[in-house]
């Protein structure tokens, strides 16, 4: 069975020495405690926790004897595959000592200076190696809007309702968040029927949730369902940038393949599984249920996450006016149609061995309201989107920057945020000419 949901670290009466962590509204109280990993010049990597407006330096605090362990030693690392490979119990274990440490009256505060660092002085890396990224297609309102171009009669994928449907992307073009995207060059068929080769014309987002694997199983065994939850290290935002012109042309044949490669954005912060059991709820009824081995009693009543997420865009000209980026998109996490354990049970139900550190995209995380259209495509269904300042977008533009935010709330719960995963379209890189 899935691990125990709340406990003394999950308390909303909990505060922290930390000011900022206590403040109405932020991302990062103690309810929360994200890992990361992060560095400052000349300094290795390593472990950070963020608490507030300051990153928790695990390496400082485990030479001061704060905390102890195998996690906390694995959270030293410069990446977190290392913890994530000892399982979700050790990583559990870290969170409460981190609680304890940084909770109002706890002597850690003393070495406050040895242990904290001003968040903008750390600089954010890659929270683990990648060696894989699947990417999932779980949105029933996505899938159905954008499948009514292709057969109106039938809009969803024949196997939607059947299983999580998913492609391996790739996972050496996954950058952190801040990292530019280059606009890509690609091949597509113009409307007139000529072919074209050049930057796309229809650079899109996705928002999606990331979700970071931990443990491992041997190849050829499976994860059931009642092991699934225990194989989520966490989660956090994730931009499945897409070009859709060049992926128009492409998916026939095989699937997404250039159009969705040229770059991955994730933010730094991953949310612990633990910090979200209070944001547990049930997911949508399925219809028809799901087969015996995409399902349990604990997925029915615990699968889904009630996490509000938003698409912000902020483009040159707004930046230049001093304009706040505008929303484009809010959605709602906890009605996708397919829950992440599902997708860990279905990724390896041929026995593909899932690793530490591998990533899962959730998908487009759309929901039925017109404000929940996650991606260009979705939203220009209906005309160009217009913006506060006048400005229209149909498709991304050079220099647009692209912001997600999210945010789990719940009756009785301290919420707590995602933190961001940004990154500005760079222009498309001159073409070699030899």
């Amino acid at each position: 069975m899935p691990m125990a949901g709340r406990d003394a670290t999950h308390d909303p009466a909990l505060r922290s020495w930390v000011a900022s962590a206590n403040a109405p509204g932020a991302d990062f109280p103690i309810q929360n405690l994200p890992i990361g990993i992060f560095d400052r010049p000349g300094e290795a990597a390593r472990g950070g926790i963020a608490i507030g407006d300051a990153v928790l330096d695990l390496r400082a605090a485990r030479e001061a004897g704060l905390i102890a362990g195998e996690a906390a030693e694995a959270a030293c690392a410069p990446t977190l595959n290392r913890l994530m490979a000892i399982g979700r119990q050790a990583s559990a274990a870290l969170r409460r000592q981190v609680s304890a440490l940084l909770a109002v009256g706890a002597s850690a505060q003393t070495l406050a200076d040895r242990i904290l660092v001003p968040m903008p002085q750390a600089r954010m890396r890659l929270p683990a190696a990648v060696a894989n990224f699947s990417d999932f297609m779980a949105s029933y309102d996505h899938c159905a809007r954008l499948g009514v171009r292709r057969d109106p009669k039938n809009p969803l994928p024949q196997a939607f309702r059947q299983l999580p449907v998913a492609y391996h992307s790739r996972a050496s073009s996954v950058r952190v968040s801040g990292e530019a995207v280059a606009r890509p060059n690609g091949q597509w068929q113009r409307q007139d029927g000529t072919m074209h080769f050049g930057p796309t014309e229809a650079l899109d987002y996705e928002l999606e949730l990331a979700v970071w694997i931990a443990g491992e199983n041997a190849l050829g065994t499976p994860v059931p369902m009642a092991r699934a939850p225990d194989r989520i290290f966490g989660y956090g935002l994730l931009n499945d940038w897409s070009a859709r012109d060049i992926q128009r042309w492409e998916m026939p044949p095989l699937g997404p393949f250039l159009a969705k490669s040229l770059s991955t954005s994730v933010s730094p912060w991953i949310i612990t599984s633990e910090a979200l059991a209070p944001f547990e709820v049930p997911p949508p009824v399925q219809d028809p249920p799901a087969l015996p081995y995409l399902d349990s009693p604990w997925n029915r009543s615990h699968g889904a996450l009630a996490i509000r997420m938003k698409a912000a865009i902020l483009t040159p000209r707004m930046r230049a006016d001093g304009a706040a980026p505008a929303t484009l998109t809010d959605a709602q996490f906890a009605g996708m149609y397919w829950t992440a354990a599902q997708m860990v049970a279905h990724h390896a139900s041929n026995g593909c061995n899932l690793l530490p550190g591998d990533l899962l995209g959730s998908g487009t995380v759309s929901g039925p309201e017109d404000t929940g259209r996650a991606c260009l495509a979705e939203i220009g269904l209906t005309g160009p989107v217009a913006l506060p300042n006048g400005e229209t977008r149909r498709w991304l533009q050079d220099g647009d920057e692209v912001i997600f935010t999210a945010r789990a709330e719940a009756p009785g719960a301290v919420p707590i945020g995602f933190g961001e995963c940004r990154a500005v379209i760079a222009p498309a890189p001159a073409w070699p000419t030899e």
